[in-house]
C-alpha cells in the first residue's frame, strides 16, 4: 500500500472527527491511539487515563477501529482490563466485526481506510468517581496483527 495515500487518508480523517466531534456534547472522553506501520503486536497494550467525576450519569462505551482495506481478517478480538479507582479490576473480551459475510468492509470508509465505532456497553453507570484506567491488547492468534492502523476508546453520555 502507498504510505503517501495511507498519509493523506489518515489527514483527511483526522480533519473529519476534529470537525464532528467539536460539537460533540455527549462525549465524555475519546482518544485513539496509532498502532505501528509495522503491525499490533501482542505485548503493545494501549492504556487510557479517564477521569470520571460524575458517577451518576449513564454512559456508553464504544471501541474505535480503523482498518486498511489489506486487512486479512473481518474481525479483531480485544481484552479489555479496567482498574477502578479503588483498586479493583475486571477484564473483558470483545469481538469487532470489520467485515461482512461477503467481505465487504463495515464502518465509515475514506478511501481503502475504514473507521468503525463498535458499541461495547451501553447505558452504563460508573460505580465510582475518580480515575479509571482501561488498557486494550489484541486478542487474536497471530502476535502481529497486521494494518490495523488505530484503535481508541470512547465514552459518551447516553442520549
Amino acid at each position: 500500500m502507498n504510505q503517501r495515500k495511507i498519509k493523506y487518508s489518515a489527514l483527511l480523517f483526522l480533519i473529519s472527527v476534529l470537525f464532528f466531534t467539536s460539537c460533540d456534547r455527549a462525549r465524555i472522553f475519546e482518544k485513539n491511539l496509532d498502532i505501528p506501520e509495522t503491525g499490533w503486536k501482542t505485548d503493545n497494550i494501549l492504556k487510557f487515563d479517564v477521569d470520571i467525576k460524575d458517577a451518576s450519569t449513564p454512559t456508553n462505551f464504544y471501541v474505535n477501529v480503523r482498518n486498511a482495506d489489506g486487512y486479512p481478517y473481518s474481525n479483531i478480538y480485544l481484552f479489555l482490563k479496567t482498574k477502578f479507582p479503588n483498586g479493583k479490576m475486571s477484564n473483558d473480551t470483545l469481538e469487532c466485526i470489520l467485515a461482512d459475510e461477503k467481505g465487504k468492509w463495515l464502518g465509515n470508509g475514506l478511501g481503502d481506510i475504514y473507521d468503525n465505532q463498535i458499541l461495547f456497553k451501553k447505558n452504563v453507570r460508573f460505580p465510582l468517581a475518580g480515575k479509571y484506567t482501561f488498557e486494550i491488547q489484541h486478542g487474536m492468534r497471530a502476535d502481529i496483527v497486521p494494518l490495523i492502523m488505530d484503535v481508541g476508546l470512547r465514552i459518551a453520555k447516553t442520549e
